[in-house]
């Protein structure tokens, strides 16, 4: 899976990663959590692509693996580093991690526990780049006052402690700090759920202004589809460590292809009551990772599932142009979307 226009910045190929259960004494591996199991996918330069589930789903984790601070169990993660040949991250030893560290940053979702309360806006902001080099304090502190005002705060806030902004304010100090070493790829972990609403539509707005003007790329975590229809280019569902369904963000919600989407779909508020629909209840739990049923994992709960549905695992399939699907009936089935 590639798109043909050759601008991929990362490409995700059967991405696996495992956690080992260990019980008794002596600690011995009786099984594993599956929590991100033959995930596929790829991101264009400048474009964003978001990873949608529910909790659980394995989206955290996928993130983490990208940026290597998970080790992944299997798979590879080709990143495209300035026009050279793609770098295999997931298979580069630890001491050959740290240079890609300045082309990779992540903004991380609680701004509140992700900033250290001990450092000024100058130490937090400027970390990043006395590990990389930037040794000389004056060029640091220029660099941290450009930053600042990149994000909408007053250079002077440089000699502040986290304690004394709000959520929002920490949230774009925390965006400033993963601009200092001028990324290509950026991983935003829920990047506004810990936020009010006024103040997500402001930092959704600030990383689209960002993204123009440094011609940014972003992987954007996220539970909350409202916001994902805001800010991305190409969703990508989740469910038990699995992607379900790719698409174009107005495809995938005009016109869904996995029963799971349509349900995640349908329980999206709608503001005028004449669109309001039935919400989708799914019946069940959430197959347990460690444990996941045989076929799609999704069938226990699917009113749409067969007999094959129980047996055959289904993949990623193309059923449109850039619309990928991973369910047996996707061709047969008419679904609900966000505008139906």
């Amino acid at each position: 899976m590639e798109d043909s226009n050759g601008q991929v910045l990362l490409d995700v190929k059967n991405l696996r990663k495992f956690f080992p259960i260990r019980r008794g004494f002596l600690q011995k591996v009786v099984g594993h959590v599956r929590a991100v199991d033959d995930v596929t996918f790829y991101i264009n330069r400048g474009e964003t692509l978001s990873l949608v589930g529910e909790s659980g789903c394995g989206k955290t984790t996928t993130a983490r693996c990208i940026l290597r601070a998970l080790d992944p169990t299997a798979g590879q993660i080709l990143f495209h580093v300035d026009g050279d040949a793609p770098v295999d991250v997931a298979a580069l030893p630890e001491s050959k991690v740290q240079p890609l560290r300045s082309k990779m940053q992540m903004i991380f979702q609680d701004p509140f526990s992700s900033l250290n309360p001990r450092m000024t806006l100058l130490d937090i902001v400027g970390e990043p780049l006395l590990v990389h080099g930037m040794t000389n304090r004056q060029e640091r502190m220029d660099r941290v006052a450009e930053l600042l005002r990149l994000v909408g705060l007053r250079s002077e806030y440089m000699r502040r402690y986290p304690h004394a902004f709000s959520g929002g304010q920490r949230q774009r100090i925390g965006i400033a700090r993963a601009l200092a070493l001028s990324p290509s790829l950026i991983v935003a972990d829920e990047p506004v759920s810990a936020l009010d609403v006024s103040v997500q539509a402001q930092i959704l707005n600030l990383m689209l202004e960002l993204q123009a003007q440094l011609g940014l790329t972003y992987l954007f975590v996220a539970h909350d589809l409202s916001v994902v229809k805001h800010i991305s280019e190409r969703v990508a569902v989740m469910y038990v460590g699995r992607i379900v369904e790719m698409a174009g963000t107005t495809p995938l919600f005009n016109n869904p292809q996995h029963p799971y989407t349509e349900a995640l779909l349908s329980s999206v508020p709608k503001p005028d009551p004449r669109l309001r629909s039935e919400r989708i209840v799914l019946k069940g739990e959430v197959a347990d990772p460690a444990n996941p049923p045989p076929g799609c994992y999704f069938h226990p709960r699917c009113d749409y599932a067969t007999d094959v549905c129980k047996t055959d695992t289904p993949h990623l399939e193309e059923i449109e142009p850039k619309h990928y699907v991973a369910c047996h009936h996707a061709r047969e089935l008419s679904l609900r979307g966000i505008l139906k």
